[in-house]
C-alpha cells in the first residue's frame, strides 16, 4: 500500500530563474485524490552523482517516488539510467519502444536519430507508459516496498499519462484513506493575528475523532489557510474540513472573503452578478491592473463596463470630469479625488459600481505628508460612496497589486453591507 509519496523534479533549468516547476503541482493534485501524502518535493540539477543522492534519501523515506523529467534521448536526460543503477535493476532496449519512435520521426519525413534509441532503455521488471504526445515514454517500476514513477517533463506529456497511471497502478495501492483540502481566504488581517486568534480552533482540530490540519500562508494583500481532514471516509474528510472553514468564517466574520478557495477578483464578480450590478473602474497609479484582475475571470462581461487608466492630472479631468481646483486643492493622491474619480467612471459609463484609485507607487514621487506607497480609494454604489487612504510597503509591483486588492476588497465589504431590497 502506498502512503506517502515524494517528488523530484528533474532539470538543471529548474534551478534557474527562468523556468519554474509546476509539475509536482499537478502530481500533488492526483496524489491528494488518492489520500497519498506528499511527504517532500525537490529540484535536482542534471547531475548524476547529486540525482542518485535524491533518490536514495526519498527511497529511504517514503512508499512512493515520483520523477518527473530527465527521460529524453540526450547526454544530460539521466533519470532513467540514474534510477535504474540506484535500484539495482538493469536496463536494456525494448524492441517496440524503438518501433514506436522510429513511427513518430517517420510521420514528419525524419529519420530517427540514433541518440533516441536511449529513450528505449527499460529497468528489468519495469512497466512502460505510452506517450502519446511524445518520444519518451513513462515507467513505473516496483521492488519490495518501494514504487517508483517515472514521468517525462513537458505538461503536455506529463498529464495525460499520470491520468492514466492513477488508474493502473496508483488507484489499487492507494491507502482508501481519503484526504481533503479547502483554502480560506481572508483580508485585513496580519499572518500573526490571524493565527493568535484561530489557535483555540487548532487545539479543538487536533482532537476531534477526524482531525483537521491547518497551514497558514501569507502573502501580498491576503492570508490563506490551507485545512486539510483525513479519513477512512470520503464524506468524513468532506465534512470535517467544510465543518472547520465555517468555524473559520464565524470567528474572523468579513474578513474571510472566499471559504472556498475563489479569489478576491472572482467574489466581487459573483456579488455583481447578485446584485444586478455592472462595474466601472477608474484607475491611476494601478495602471490598469484592477480591471485587469476583473476581467481575468470567465463571464466577467456580465458586470464589467469599462476601464479608465487616467494617469495623468489632466486625463482625470477631461475623461472622468474631476475639477481642476479639487486637484490643486487637494492634490492628485487624495480621497476627494478618488471619489470624483470613482463617481466619474460611474456616470459616464452609466453603471451601479465605480471605484476610483489615485496613489503613488514609486519608487519616486514621494513626500513627507504622502510617501510612497500611499494610495487613496474611493467605491461608488447605489446610495453610498465610501473611501479610504492606504499606506502600503514594497516595491513598485508590490504596491500596485496590493492597492487593487485593497480597492476589491472595498467592493466588496460596501456591496455585502448593502441593505437587501
Amino acid at each position: 500500500m502506498i502512503h506517502r509519496a515524494a517528488i523530484l523534479a528533474v532539470g538543471s533549468e529548474l534551478l534557474t530563474p527562468s523556468r519554474i516547476d509546476t509539475n509536482s503541482l499537478a502530481i500533488t493534485e492526483q496524489l491528494d485524490r488518492l489520500g497519498i501524502a506528499v511527504a517532500c518535493k525537490a529540484v535536482v540539477g542534471d547531475d548524476r552523482d547529486e540525482l542518485a543522492a535524491a533518490v536514495r534519501t526519498a527511497l529511504g523515506r517514503v512508499d512512493l517516488l515520483v520523477c518527473c523529467g530527465g527521460l529524453g534521448p540526450t547526454d544530460d536526460d539521466l533519470t532513467r539510467e540514474v534510477v535504474a543503477s540506484v535500484m539495482g535493476k538493469p536496463l536494456s532496449e525494448d524492441a517496440r519502444i524503438v518501433s514506436r519512435i522510429e513511427a513518430r520521426f517517420a510521420a514528419r519525413g525524419i529519420a530517427m536519430p540514433a541518440i533516441n534509441r536511449r529513450q528505449a532503455m527499460v529497468p528489468q521488471g519495469a512497466s512502460v507508459l505510452d506517450n502519446a504526445n511524445g518520444t519518451a515514454p513513462g515507467l513505473w517500476i516496483e521492488d519490495g516496498a518501494h514504487c517508483v514513477l517515472l514521468l517525462p517533463g513537458p505538461p503536455r506529456e506529463l498529464k495525460p499519462m499520470l491520468a492514466s497511471c492513477v488508474e493502473s497502478f496508483l488507484a489499487p495501492r492507494a491507502s482508501g484513506v481519503s484526504l481533503q483540502r479547502r483554502v480560506v481566504r481572508i483580508t485585513n488581517r496580519t499572518e500573526s493575528q490571524t493565527d493568535e486568534t484561530l489557535q483555540p480552533l487548532y487545539a479543538r482540530w487536533a482532537r476531534q475523532a477526524v482531525p483537521v490540519a491547518a497551514t497558514i500562508l501569507a502573502s501580498l494583500g491576503q492570508i490563506e489557510l490551507h485545512v486539510s481532514a483525513r479519513a477512512a471516509s470520503r464524506t468524513d474528510a468532506q465534512r470535517a474540513v467544510d465543518e472547520a472553514a465555517r468555524e473559520i468564517g464565524e470567528v474572523l466574520g468579513d474578513d474571510v472573503f472566499s471559504l472556498d478557495g475563489r479569489l478576491l477578483e472572482e467574489v466581487v464578480g459573483d456579488l455583481l452578478v447578485t446584485g444586478g450590478f455592472r462595474i466601472a473602474v477608474a484607475e491611476s497609479c494601478t495602471g490598469g491592473l484592477l480591471t485587469s484582475r476583473l476581467t481575468d475571470i470567465a463571464g466577467s462581461s456580465r458586470y464589467v463596463e469599462c476601464g479608465v487608466v487616467a494617469y495623468a492630472n489632466a486625463a482625470k479631468v477631461s475623461l472622468l470630469g474631476v475639477s481642476e481646483s479639487l486637484i490643486a486643492v487637494e492634490g492628485a493622491v487624495s480621497e476627494p479625488v478618488a471619489v470624483a474619480m470613482a463617481e466619474g467612471v460611474r456616470k459616464g459609463a452609466g453603471v451601479e459600481v465605480g471605484i476610483g484609485v489615485t496613489g503613488i507607487a514609486g519608487p519616486g514621487g514621494g513626500s513627507a505628508t504622502k510617501p510612497v506607497g500611499t494610495v487613496a480609494v474611493a467605491v461608488a454604489i447605489p446610495g453610498e460612496t465610501g473611501s479610504r487612504t492606504f499606506r502600503f510597503v514594497g516595491d513598485r509591483e508590490q504596491v500596485k497589486y496590493q492597492a487593487s486588492q485593497a480597492a476589491l476588497d472595498m467592493t466588496r465589504r460596501m456591496l455585502l453591507a448593502r441593505p437587501r431590497s
